[in-house]
Formats: C-alpha cells, structure tokens, sequence
C-alpha cells in the first residue's frame, strides 16, 4: 500500500501511542508491514520510556490519552535532539483541537474513525516530506561543502577532488594563482574557493580584463585623482586599493593590453600602484589571482601578451577541466541547479529519470557548466526537458537510431516519443502524426509513463 522508497520504509521506526488496545493493534499489524520497527504505547508514560531508549521517526498519538494530553508530550514535541514527524489522532472533532495540534509541530491530523488507506496515505505523505528534507539537507551539505565551505565546485569525480587538494594546499599562501579553463568551467568559484580559504580579511574583488575599455582599465585598476582626464570631476580609489588585504581576481587576463600588461607589472613587482593623474606610489597588500580561456603560453609566443607578466604569474597555474570530461559530476550538477533555479523562479522542478540524465551525461556542452545550468533553467521555465537540444557524443555507443545500443526497446521507444513531443512543442495530435499513431495510443502511453514515475516517487 505504501508506494514510498522501499529502503526508507525499511530503515525507518515508528511508535504508534493509544490507549484502546484494539486501535493500537490494528495500526501495529498494518505498518508491520512496511517499517523496520513499530512499538506501541498505552500512555504518554510509557511511551516517553521507548522513547529514551530507541530514536524513532514517526510518531502516531493519540490526542486524548489517560495520563495527558499528546499534545502535551513536550519531550518528544520539543527535543532538538530527537526530531520526528508526529501523526495526531483524535475522535473529537474540534477547530482549536485541531490548531492546538498544529502549532504543537503535527505533521498530520486525523479524525477518528478512519480507514486504513487514510491512515496510510498519511504516513506516506509524511514519508515523501521526510525524504525531501533528507534530500534537501543532503544538498545543502554538498552546496556548503563545495562552495560555501570554500570548496570550488560541485563534484565527486577524481579530477574535482585533485583540484580541491590543490587548492586546499596553495589557498593559505600570498602566490600568485594563474587558472585556465574553457569559458564556463568555474574559473571564478575555484578564485573564490581560493580566496575563502585563504585567510586573508580583505575582500574578494573581481574584475573582467575583457569587459572595460582600454582606456580605462588603468583607472578602474588603480584609480584616479581629479581631473586625470575628462569626465574626472572627482578622485576614485581602485580596484587594487578596495581588494587592499584581500585577494583581487583579474578574470579574462588575457583580454588586458600591452600597455597596460607592463603597468601591472611593475605594481605586482613593486607591490605598489600610482593612480592616475598622480605622482605618488601607494602601497598594496593585494594577491593576485587571474584567469583565462586562452593558453597564455601559446599567447607569449604570438607575442599578444608579455613574456615577463606570465611568468610573474604562472607561479602555478590551475586546469580546470572542460565538463564533458567529468560526466560523472553531472547529475549532481543537474539536480543542484535545478533545486536552486526552482526556488528562485519559484516554479517547480522539472524531475530526471535515468534517461534524462544519461542523455545529459551523453552531450559534449561546450558552454561546459554555464550551459547546462541554463539548460535545466529552460526545463524549468518550459516544465519538460527539451531533449532535441542534447546531441549524443561520438564516442558513445550508439544504434543506428541514435540511442546506445544497451538500451532497451522500451526505454528506445519512450525517448523518441518524448523526442518527437518536444519536437512538436508539446503537441500530441501533432506528435501523433510524425510518430503515425493514434492520438489515444500516445495518450496512453504518455499516462503509463506518468503513473510508473509516481509509483516510484510515491507521489499520491
């Protein structure tokens, strides 16, 4: 009867308290069933002793019991330590009673008498909510540990865990750090992670080399006093003087121009700058991280960037690498993305079966992560998965139809129809043509599919 995961069923325990011992017979012998533990009680008294021996997850109380109300059980209701979802019962049918039960932290309220399914449907509801929030905390330590925590990115793939060791290690020195990766990669969270594990109180400032005029990097770096050029009506501190004590993050390095290669130069080497417009050098207490999509040392021998400024900075560099060669980390990105997109469009999440992940494992995203976190915002935005947009690499091994060959029929059959739906705009009469089916023949289908996932989510 409960379709919830089998495996939290079974790992969970539940403490059913009542004084009828018909009632509390009844609802033993039928989560017998399906919990690993089920203990009953006959009173708060007793119940509060099974309690303190053993931790259980859900509690099924009786509101009217003998010695108090349950209700009143404060020790389990208000025991930080001992969290649980609690069902309330009750043959009375009462508002306050009701809101009383609610403000006490119930998950649940049930009038007596009841039919099993009601009970059951309740506990399952419960259950999904208890997996949420399982999964949720899950997340939120992977989200603090890899980024938060100082950690760069999300993954469990051996290249990720090599970086972070790196990382970890150079973090706490004052060197400068050259990072190199596709467009997409991550280049600003590994600065970041870099510059949170630092230790350094100063800020984290971040600059796009590629995003400011020529003529202006020199200030927005430096700094300028009043009327260094037109427009100055007023003297402006730099980048350099707001990251003082802290970590100033040049991204796109490889953007910057000659000219102004050898000024930053020299304030690295000098450990000081000269704003514009002034005569005066000010020291700097700053470390240098930069980034780029380009080779730098194929860059010094086209002669587009200086020789002497790479090998300032290449005191070691860091590879981040392009996400088609870490698959593995991709459905922990893909379900990050989308928990954290679905709270910020405020619009559910789109859920992933193992196709939808092999699919996304499958394609080479050549805008690497940034591509695919807009990728599942689009799934969010349209509510299904446009599945038309990921194209199988070469290596995988593919059937002539463009599926793996390991594939079964049925999974073969499913993914082109919703291939074709996708195709269609959601449009199943037209979907039904292309595919030369009847329109209730998809129908079908589409419902079998639906009602396979929901027996596996437990959703009612």
């Amino acid at each position: 009867m409960l379709s919830t995961d089998t495996d939290l069923c079974r790992s969970a325990s539940v403490l059913v308290v009542d004084d009828e011992s018909g009632m509390r017979s009844f609802l033993q012998k039928a989560l017998e069933k399906h919990f690993g533990l089920v203990e009953v009680a006959g009173s708060i008294e007793v119940a509060e002793e099974l309690r303190k021996r053993c931790h259980f997850d859900l509690l099924i109380v009786d509101v009217k019991l003998p010695d108090r109300s349950g209700i009143d059980w404060h020790e389990a209701l208000d025991d930080p330590n001992r969290h649980c979802d609690i069902i309330f019962m009750t043959a009375y049918a009462e508002l306050d009673t009701a809101i009383q039960a609610l403000r006490a932290g119930a998950a649940d309220f049930i009038l007596k008498p009841f039919r099993l399914e009601q009970m059951m449907n309740a506990v399952k509801r419960v259950l999904q909510r208890r997996l949420l929030a399982r999964e949720n905390f899950l997340l939120r330590r992977e989200v603090t540990r890899y980024i938060a925590a100082d950690n760069p990115m999300l993954g469990e793939s051996s290249v990720i865990k090599r970086l972070e060791a790196v990382i970890q290690r150079v973090a706490p020195t004052p060197s400068p750090v050259l990072i190199e990766g596709e467009s997409g990669t991550g280049k600003e969270l590994v600065a970041r992670s870099l510059h949170q594990q630092s230790g350094r109180d100063g800020a984290f400032v971040a600059i796009n080399c590629g995003a400011i005029a020529p003529d202006l990097i020199e200030a927005e770096l430096f700094g300028h006093t009043k009327g260094a050029f037109t427009g100055a009506d007023r003297a402006r501190e730099g980048l350099f003087t707001y990251a003082s004590g802290g970590t100033l993050f040049l991204d796109e390095i490889g953007e910057l121009p000659l000219s102004m290669q050898a000024k930053l130069l020299r304030a690295l080497e000098q450990k000081s700058i000269r704003p514009v417009g002034s005569e005066r050098e000010i020291p700097t207490n700053v470390r240098i991280l930069a980034a780029t999509n380009r080779t730098l040392s194929e860059e010094v021998q086209k002669q587009q960037f200086r020789e002497d400024l790479y090998f300032r900075l290449n005191v070691l560099t860091l590879t981040l690498p392009p996400l088609r060669e870490r698959s593995e980390d991709i459905p922990l990105l893909a379900h990050f993305f989308s928990r954290r997109l679905s709270e910020d469009l405020g619009l559910p999440a789109v859920p992933f079966s193992h196709e939808d992940l092999r699919a996304m494992q499958s394609h080479l995203w050549p805008g690497n992560i940034r591509e695919l976190k807009n990728f599942i915002e689009r799934c969010i935005l349209l509510g299904h998965l446009p599945l038309t947009e990921l194209t199988p690499t070469q290596s995988t091994d593919l059937s002539g139809g463009g599926y793996p060959s390991c594939w079964p029929l049925e999974e073969v059959e499913k993914r082109h129809i919703l291939r074709v739906l996708s195709a269609c705009d959601l449009n199943k009469s037209a979907a039904a043509r292309q595919l030369g089916i009847a329109r209730k023949t998809l129908d079908r289908k589409l419902s079998g599919w639906q009602e396979a996932e929901d027996s596996l989510t437990g959703t009612p």
